[in-house]
């Protein structure tokens, strides 16, 4: 190993670790960075420009969403690259200077689509990028890599998935597999080098629990602002247009303003969606990295998944809707889906699997951590669900985020 146990526990404790970090421009990533910048570390954090902004300005937005104020930020240097290009897309000097500085890597930093088309970008960033960073690893002093994962990584698989590697197996799409391929790579590379790893492998993360707030509405969200979407498009036509486009589908509005929509969603005979919130996916992220010097496998997940009826229910309250329920498959056999049915499958196809997932995520490792440090993930209850979805709406599913300036 390129330091003991006990110098990376003290440079831990002084908060003296200087951490590079990718994908902070991202969902999770941007939120690992606050944290770790107001807790007194000194993070690099490597982001390229989008859409006419420097990675500069990008973070900058960042950092004013999440209310950061100006004593955090002096611990945070900005260094514009990219993962998908050797060394880093760094000049000469530059990337010396860093391979100088960095005793830590969080490589955070992925592409999250699970679209088949989209696989030779998704490998790209998701290995390739990998291997990169991973080659840089071993350039700089760093001793300690840690590799935001996923808990699907698991891939296709019924029962306790264990906080593993996973040798082989079935995966649902290229983003699950990616990671898994990731997995190994990162462990091998890292053990034949004498670098200390961390594998942190999240469920699905939905925004603040205490707030609502979000810089990504797809997974959990997806569904409910599909489902809105229509309900929105048919309740104009039917107040606008004598709902004759709403009648050919069976949507109706009910006396007491309530629209009914006939709409089935299938589910498995067991399992639900595995939810945490991403103010606890922060501290259990922080928690584990620096409660784990001796690197691991980690689960940060919900030991109480999240049943799908349970959901049906919530977004009919507070989205005032009827008609929708939960099924079976073979229910459909009885009575084949109907129109809207058919349109909103198609809508949720990519989803589909994580809303009927008979997995569940072993806890024995993470849980020791996080149990001790009293944090405990909290239930997806109805106050939680409206506080998202409400945030979700206010800012147009995302439109809305970043205003632009006049």
């Amino acid at each position: 190993m390129r330091t003991s146990i006990a110098d990376l526990e003290k440079k831990r404790a002084g908060k003296s670790s200087r951490i590079l970090l990718t994908g902070g421009t991202g969902f999770l990533g941007s939120h690992i960075a606050v944290k770790l910048i107001q807790a007194g570390y000194r993070v690099y954090l490597l982001a390229r420009g989008d859409r006419g902004l420097s990675a500069g300005e990008r973070v900058a937005r960042l950092l004013d969403w999440h209310g950061v104020g100006a004593k955090p930020r002096q611990n945070l240097r900005v260094v514009e690259g990219t993962i998908e290009r050797p060394d880093l897309g760094l000049e000469a000097g530059r990337r010396e200077v860093l391979l100088g500085n960095i005793d830590e890597i969080i490589h955070a930093a992925s592409n999250t689509s699970f679209a088949e088309r989209k696989r030779p970008a998704v490998e790209a960033a998701n290995i390739g990028g990998l291997r990169n960073m991973l080659d840089f690893a071993v350039q700089s002093r760093c001793f300690f890599f840690h590799y935001l994962s996923t808990a699907y990584a698991a891939g296709r698989k019924i029962g306790l998935c264990r906080e593993d590697l996973v040798e082989s197996g079935e995966f649902t799409n290229p983003y699950e597999e990616t990671k898994a391929r990731g997995e190994k790579i990162a462990f091998d590379r890292c053990r034949s080098e004498g670098i200390r790893l961390n594998i942190y492998r999240p469920t699905i993360v939905y925004g603040d629990s205490w707030t609502g707030r979000s810089l990504r509405f797809n997974a959990v969200y997806y569904p409910v602002k599909t489902a809105v979407f229509l309900k929105n498009l048919y309740e104009a036509d039917i107040r606008e247009r004598g709902g004759k486009k709403a009648g050919l589908l069976g949507i109706r509005m009910e006396d007491d303003g309530r629209l009914h929509m006939p709409l089935r969603l299938e589910l498995g005979p067991e399992g639900g969606i595995n939810l945490i919130p991403v103010n606890y996916f922060t501290e259990a992220f922080i928690a584990l990295m620096e409660e784990c010097p001796g690197g691991g496998i980690f689960h940060i997940a919900n030991s109480r998944p999240k049943r799908i009826e349970d959901i049906i229910e919530y977004a009919k309250t507070l989205f005032r809707l009827q008609g929708v329920e939960s099924c079976r498959a073979e229910d459909f056999l009885v009575r084949p889906k109907n129109a809207l049915e058919i349109l909103f499958a198609s809508y949720l196809e990519a989803y589909a699997p994580y809303m009927r997932d008979p997995r569940l995520f072993d806890l024995t490792k993470s849980g020791a951590v996080l149990e001790r440090k009293h944090f405990v993930c909290p239930e997806f209850n109805y106050e939680i669900f409206a506080k998202c979805m409400n945030y979700a709406v206010e800012v147009d599913w995302g439109a809305k985020l970043f205003p632009k300036p006049n």
